[in-house]
């Protein structure tokens, strides 16, 4: 097997935080690894290494000569005045640089070198290299290519750099949360394309499904050390169950002989002076292994919540609406004790506006919600994570409260809450911003819990927190004592943690799903399956009884339109696209959505009508 990296003794540190100590691995063709750790703990940095953006403290970095790598920033930027296409070709290749040479050529008298240019466009298929890029761009639903960078939410920049660290056809391929901002389609379809392709793969994501589909082996970063599971997501969470349970019993052996070693080593020198010296040595060797503290104390969420009565809310004949743009419509709910709803449905369907009523943000139209007197609402939104960044974290807690009432009587002060969350004394007196974003998400998570809510209604909770956090979560909501509302993209989160779902298809159309996100994917790729064949049957039955001895000539009007309406569709479709696209960028206005709500209807009408005439006059000979 070819080796493309190898890593020796790499050592990085921050200050008095070291991020991993004298960590060895390599990487060869073909390999395709997951990168886990907790947050904050170095696997951005990590990556950030690896492709040359950071230093290091110690240790070597050696890549096989002249291999391609591409790499996904968590976090990339361009400059404001490119377009989509041209940000595409920002990041210089071997491709790039060919392009570049070639229209240079083509500008220079006499056209020096042609040939030998020509030969290695062919090579290196730099040909197809546009159009591949807007290939891939449509995949990840960004169609206007002529539009500013500067105009596009950081989700779609991330898209962007995606697809531009695609494009290349790399020998490996490093992406730091590839999943991020991706919907459910565009996140299988790019499980899809790496599944097809040959390239090796170093990537970090929370998406465990992903890593499950893609990865085979499994890198952790814990307690400064690295280590290697050859194997997908599954075996390594199995693995890493027997190696923590047999440190554990290697380091209560080590406490239990240290404390015998250690009255020895307390008597007086003259007591010890005859005895043999490796005796001394071992000891601290000894010290060095009992001392040790297993990294495995996870985020503790055992908050319990506040009790709640048996009316939670009851939603009777709701409507709300924005000019001609519907988003409930007559809806009625009684929401049960203890229940946990997943909502899913496209931008610009409502979700967020359901979740303003009911949190009293915002006022139906018409109806009535009828929100029983125990619950305590606590809200985690996408738009929460506003803290001071000058202030320390115990603060940010503390300006809350500082003693947590936890029920039974039980208390915790808020910085014994905050070890409960994995945030030790030293991180607690840091500041804000010295933060990752993971654990300023785990932070937030902490001022929602700490007000010991008892319906829970979370906005995308996994984005940016680490798999280890993920999985402590999805075992608290699902013994949570209380209801819960949740929306996210990411399947196995909720496959975990809801027992239904809540569809919102858009124009107040919404349908109760009796399962989870999984089983609500396959019933509904089943439907469409089953409405296709059923489609065909139609057609094959039309085709059998349709008269063949009478074929009629098309007349020079009809193929004028058949003509006129070949152009429209494709005009329409084009329409179509650029609206989905600007619904889906959460960048309009009110107006701006309504406006473009209303169109969309319309314009799939017209595709319908026009389509229908246009397969009409395809069966007409010409």
């Amino acid at each position: 097997m070819v080796s493309y990296l190898q890593v020796e003794n790499l050592t990085k540190s921050f200050g008095d935080l070291v991020l991993f100590n004298n960590i060895s691995f390599g990487i060869s063709e073909g390999q395709r690894i997951g990168l886990i750790a907790q947050n904050g703990r170095g696997k951005t940095t990590l990556l950030n290494i690896l492709a040359g953006k950071e230093g290091y403290d110690s240790g070597t970095i050696s890549f096989r000569r002249d291999l391609k790598v591409g790499y996904l920033e968590q976090d990339p930027t361009y400059p404001e005045n490119l377009t989509v296409l041209e940000a595409c070709f920002y990041h210089g290749n071997e491709v790039v640089q060919l392009i570049k040479e070639y229209e240079k050529c083509l500008e220079t008298e006499g056209h020096p070198g042609l040939d030998k240019i020509l030969a290695q466009m062919d090579l290196h298929h730099a040909w197809e290299y546009e159009q591949k890029a807007k290939q891939i761009l449509s995949q990840l639903k960004i169609r206007n290519f002529d539009q500013p960078i500067k105009q596009l939410s950081g989700g779609q920049l991330k898209r962007v750099a995606l697809a531009n660290a695609l494009i290349t056809e790399p020998d490996l391929l490093i992406l730091d949360e590839p999943t991020n901002h991706l919907d459910l389609d565009m996140t299988e379809w790019l499980e899809e394309y790496l599944q097809r392709t040959n390239l090796s793969l170093l990537m970090v994501t929370h998406d465990r499904y992903f890593l499950d589909r893609v990865c085979s082996e499994i890198l952790e970063i814990d307690n400064q050390t690295i280590y290697s599971y050859k194997g997908n997501y599954s075996y390594y969470l199995e693995k890493r169950e027997e190696r923590i349970l047999s440190k554990s019993v290697e380091i209560e052996r080590a406490n239990n002989l240290y404390r015998t070693e250690l009255e020895w080593m307390r008597r007086m020198p003259q007591a010890r002076g005859h005895k043999a010296r490796y005796r001394e040595d071992a000891f601290y060797e000894l010290e060095k292994v009992a001392k040790q503290r297993m990294n495995n104390s996870n985020v503790k969420l055992e908050i319990k919540s506040s009790y709640i009565g048996s009316k939670i809310f009851e939603a009777d004949h709701l409507c709300k609406s924005y000019d001609d743009l519907k988003i409930l419509n007559d809806f009625s709910y009684i929401f049960a004790r203890y229940e946990k709803m997943g909502i899913v449905g496209n931008n610009g369907t409502g979700k967020s506006t359901f979740l303003k009523i009911l949190m009293g943000e915002v006022q139906p139209d018409s109806g009535t919600l009828d929100i029983g007197e125990t619950v305590r609402f606590g809200y985690y939104s996408q738009d929460g994570l506003k803290f001071d960044e000058q202030m320390k974290v115990i603060d940010v807690v503390q300006d809350i409260a500082e003693v947590i009432e936890l029920g039974n009587g039980k208390k915790l002060t808020a910085s014994q809450f905050l070890q409960h969350f994995l945030f030790t004394p030293e991180t607690q007196h840091s500041y804000v911003h010295k933060l990752s974003g993971g654990e300023k998400r785990r932070l937030y998570l902490c001022t929602v819990l700490m007000r010991n809510p008892n319906f829970l209604i979370l906005d995308e909770p996994t984005n940016d927190l680490d798999i280890i956090t993920l999985n402590v979560l999805e075992d608290y909501l699902k013994n949570f004592g209380g209801c819960v509302i949740v929306v996210s993209h990411d399947r196995y989160f909720m496959d975990k943690v809801v027992d239904h779902l809540m569809v919102f298809n858009g124009n107040a159309d919404i349908r109760d799903f009796p399962g989870n996100y999984t089983q609500y994917r396959d019933w509904k790729e089943t439907k469409e399956q089953q409405e296709k064949e059923e489609v065909k049957k139609i057609e094959e039955k039309t085709a059998r009884v349709r008269p063949t001895t009478e074929k009629k000539k098309m007349t020079f009007k009809e193929k004028r339109e058949y003509e006129q309406l070949e152009t429209e569709i494709a005009q329409l479709e084009e329409e179509k696209a650029q609206i989905e696209e600007a619904l889906c960028s959460g960048a309009l206005t009110v107006d701006e959505l309504t406006e473009k709500s209303k169109r969309l209807p319309e314009v799939n009408e017209l595709i319908d009508e026009k389509t229908m005439r246009w397969l009409e006059l395809s069966e007409i000979e010409s």
